[in-house]
């Protein structure tokens, strides 16, 4: 078995010179980190990275947390390449948890990263509330930033959107156009991101003395398939509306496809407008109006706040995201628009 002592002697140097290239110690010089990595290959030699953790207490990885009802569809795949690339960019590994079904799963799945002795954690939570998340940040030995949720007990660990301000702005804007009665696919029921855009859907009618209707919100699980079923059950309930807001895109997309059989033209009879502007939006025709989320600033911002806590630098709260609704071919003025 070849060992750090092998790679040593074939080197030329100590093997706690070794130790200090192989855990990426910077204050190594260029030529000794050259002549060390290529005694590692000429040897085979396969560092013990968990017993490495385990002695330094570093392991130049940063943890991503994740349930897998989040893994299909193009939202999970932005925020993984966003979260990978700019891992690399810190010359740090990033290390993939899944949450699964459950609080409690997340909760294991956030222990592993953290058993693993990652350096730093983001977490993507979907059934973790805000308290016990806090606790989870409260008694880590490694710092957590969490995505996608706004924790007033600990801002400094959160980076999120603005989603009830961002879907009022949105609302507010059909209503402006002349739509009153305008239809909404929510999001999965207990989402925090599926609550607040239906909040901002509420907010946006009582600001505008536009009674809420029951009979125009149906719930979907943010595929197009539900977003399909979801427009079918809309015109089975014979309700008039001029516009309909889908909680994210697959859903309006879906959305589209069940108006298009039913010979309902978008945006001749009804307007359409969906979340999170993927990029299949601008591509989709009619063109997708949709709220820009920016997912990648997100990211960064995340990225940024871990890395300074990893490294002791100071720091304060991010403030948080706003989204901008993209007007595209889908949107027309309602039928009350006085221009």
């Amino acid at each position: 078995m070849i060992t750090m002592l092998d790679v040593a002697n074939k080197a030329g140097v100590s093997k706690a010179t070794v130790s200090r290239v192989l855990a990426g110690n910077s204050y190594v010089s260029k030529t000794t980190r050259d002549r060390v990595f290529k005694a590692v290959e000429e040897t085979g030699y396969r560092p013990n990275l968990l017993a490495r953790n385990l002695a330094t207490s570093k392991s130049q990885s940063i943890g991503l947390m994740v349930s897998n009802t989040l893994y299909n569809g193009p939202y999970f795949n932005e925020l993984l390449f966003q979260t990978a690339t700019l891992t690399e960019s810190y010359g740090r590994q990033l290390v993939l948890a899944d949450g699964k079904h459950s609080a409690a799963e997340e909760r294991q799945a956030i222990e592993f990263l953290l058993d693993l002795r990652c350096d730093g954690l983001v977490v993507y939570p979907r059934f973790l509330n805000a308290d016990e998340l806090t606790a989870i940040i409260e008694s880590s030995p490694k710092p957590i930033i969490v995505v996608n949720r706004q924790l007033a007990r600990s801002p400094q660990h959160c980076v999120y959107a603005d989603h009830q301000q961002y879907s009022f702005d949105a609302v507010n804007y059909l209503i402006n156009q002349g739509h009153r009665d305008i239809a909404f696919i929510s999001g999965i029921s207990g989402s925090p991101s599926a609550n607040s855009r239906l909040a901002g859907y509420r907010q946006a009618l009582e600001a505008n003395n536009i009674a809420f209707r029951e009979q125009l919100i149906v719930e979907g699980s943010w595929t197009p398939q539900c977003g399909l079923l979801a427009a079918k059950t809309l015109l089975a309930r014979d309700v008039t509306f001029s516009a309909l807001v889908a909680s994210n895109d697959d859903m309006a997309i879906g959305a589209a496809n069940q108006l298009h059989a039913a010979g309902i033209r978008i945006p001749q009879d009804v307007s359409l407008v969906g979340f999170d502007d993927i990029a299949m939006a601008s591509y989709f025709i009619p063109s997708l109006s949709s709220v820009r989320v920016p997912r990648a600033e997100m990211i960064k911002t995340t990225l940024k706040q871990l890395v300074d806590m990893m490294e002791g630098n100071s720091f304060a709260a991010p403030q948080p995201f706003a989204g901008e609704l993209i007007v595209r071919d889908s949107l027309a003025k309602g039928p009350y628009f006085k221009g």
